[in-house]
């Protein structure tokens, strides 16, 4: 992957140069409003609402449209932009169940575009709305504590992918719920995404600093068994506020680890991310919870360009949806998750299409989406690893697996999620063991049956060196050079006793078991 930049693609730049041709040289449509839109009348509220959030100073688009006469200067651009539907960024086919939807009805870009060729109309401010006001620095507004490394991370130039953990000590005395939580990267050249974990016992402290940079390797989780997390930053991201009586959990004393995933640019950077967190007003009644529909066994061959992933996951308890997140990397095309109530009954939980890992997005339903105990839900992706995919960062495409690179792949549904039978104020807890992460797993079989290309019950030298490519880059080894296919020679070798040059079922379980 070529360094996230918050740049436009060349369709869009063309887009922009269309754009840009003074409103009075464009044809006449034949077509007479009836009245001429006016900024203040008609496109504020649509820019106010719609742009302003990520237009403005210190976020990521790379313009401001919080007044006038920002939005006049670049008119023709939000007029073709909105044709286009290329802006505002809005990725899943909706129809008005997201409270954070950003699309444009046909009349708003209509408006839009009429304002454009009537030359930008100022109109009477007097009836305008007000301008939205932001906070520096913090979308969400004021935070009530903000946490940050003690000093920057200094990024090296070249070099594989880098996973650091920072530790932010918390000096509160008893715990506190959390109802909003905004991550702001420090340098977006080079972060790639951000988790936040908690700490209670004491070994992100005791591993802080320890090779004499700030912070810490560590790569997949954070180097210990975290009490909880307050989830998360990845391009286009906007921060979490949860409902009125619902709340993270952050227990007295611990500590706050950002895991920041690091890709270079070519150039040394330097970066310091920070979190910023609102606490609960009120009373809290609900504890909210984290899970994923995943699945990891991905294998992408150079040229595939409707490569399948499924996963499923059947509910243990009745919840509660608040959002869901889908999450893939750059060759990632499409996502859907769907739930099969109970009843037989179907409801879509979210479908994007086309996915783009630029402008990753919390889909944050209207409603609170009820799913009882037993609701079966199904995810499918699928994957574009041709030529014709602008987004593949491999010209050739290459073959394409599951890790944490940025130019590997990932099939995640993210959502956060309470449990209904659990009411805090009335005493009515649920522990940490009914949560859902124990209801599937990536089993030894499920592993065998997936790189068994050619379904004969046995994984040859070529299979076998599928898995251990998968596991390097899982891992994070693949920098490392070993030969996938020498180590699977040597496997095959030590366990293949049935059948020359293969394992059986049986004999990559009991390899399995003694590598582990």
């Amino acid at each position: 992957m070529s360094p996230i930049r918050y740049t436009l693609p060349a369709s869009a730049l063309a887009l922009l140069i269309v754009a840009a041709v003074p409103a009075g040289r464009r044809p006449d449509t034949g077509k007479t409003p009836k009245r001429t839109p006016t900024f203040a009348k008609d496109v504020a509220p649509i820019i106010y609402s719609k742009c302003a959030p990520c237009h403005h100073a210190g976020e990521v688009a790379p313009f401001n449209l919080t007044s006038y006469e920002e939005a006049k200067d670049k008119a023709p651009t939000l007029a073709a932009a909105a044709k286009q539907k290329f802006m505002p960024p809005w990725q899943a086919i909706s129809h008005g169940e997201f409270s954070n939807e950003r699309t444009l009805t046909p009349e708003q870009i209509e408006t839009l575009d009429l304002w454009a060729k009537a030359g930008a109309p100022k109109g009477n401010m007097a009836s305008a709305p007000k301008p939205p006001n932001y906070t520096p620095g913090w979308a969400m507004g004021q935070p009530d504590f903000v946490g940050k490394p003690a000093q920057p991370y200094v990024v090296g130039a070249e070099g594989a992918d880098e996973y650091r953990c920072f530790v932010i000590p918390t000096t509160f005395t008893e715990g506190r719920y959390v109802t909003a939580v905004e991550l702001r990267p420090g340098n977006r050249h080079v972060v790639h995404h951000v988790l936040v974990y908690l700490d209670k016992s004491g070994t992100a402290r005791k591993r802080d600093g320890k090779d004499g940079r700030p912070g810490y390797s560590s790569f997949g989780g954070p180097g210990f068994q975290p009490v909880g997390a307050l989830g998360g930053w990845a391009p286009g991201l906007q921060f979490q506020k949860l409902p009125a009586g619902d709340g993270f959990w952050l227990p007295a004393g611990a500590d706050i680890v950002l895991q920041v995933h690091y890709h270079k640019d070519g150039k040394q950077e330097t970066d310091l991310s920070q979190v910023g967190i609102q606490f609960a007003k009120g009373p809290v009644d609900k504890h909210v919870r984290w899970e994923s529909v995943d699945n990891e066994l991905i294998s992408i061959q150079p040229g595939d360009s409707h490569y399948e992933v499924k996963a499923d996951m059947d509910l243990p308890a009745a919840i509660t949806l608040l959002d869901v997140i889908p999450h893939m990397h750059l060759i990632g095309h499409d996502m859907t998750v769907t739930a099969t109530l109970p009843d037989g009954s179907k409801r879509e939980l979210i479908h994007v299409e086309p996915y783009d890992f630029n402008w990753q997005t919390r889909y944050t339903y209207k409603e609170p989406v009820h799913l009882p105990k037993g609701t079966h839900l199904d995810l499918v992706a699928h994957y574009d690893n041709s030529t014709a995919n602008p987004h593949n960062p491999n010209n050739p495409p290459k073959k394409v697996v599951f890790g944490e690179q940025t130019t590997n792949e990932m099939c995640f549904a993210f959502f956060s999620y309470t449990f209904d039978g659990e009411h805090i104020s009335k005493g009515q807890k649920v522990g940490d063991e009914m949560g859902m992460d124990a209801r599937r797993g990536l089993t030894i079989k499920k592993i065998f049956d997936h790189f068994d290309a050619n379904h004969d019950g046995y994984l040859d030298v070529d299979e076998l060196a599928d898995v251990v490519g998968f596991f390097q880059s899982a891992l994070g080894d693949s920098d490392k050079k070993q030969d996938p296919k020498a180590a699977a020679k040597f496997l095959v070798a030590m366990f293949g006793k049935v059948e020359k040059g293969k394992l059986n079922l049986d004999e990559f379980t009991k390899m399995s078991k003694q590598m582990h």
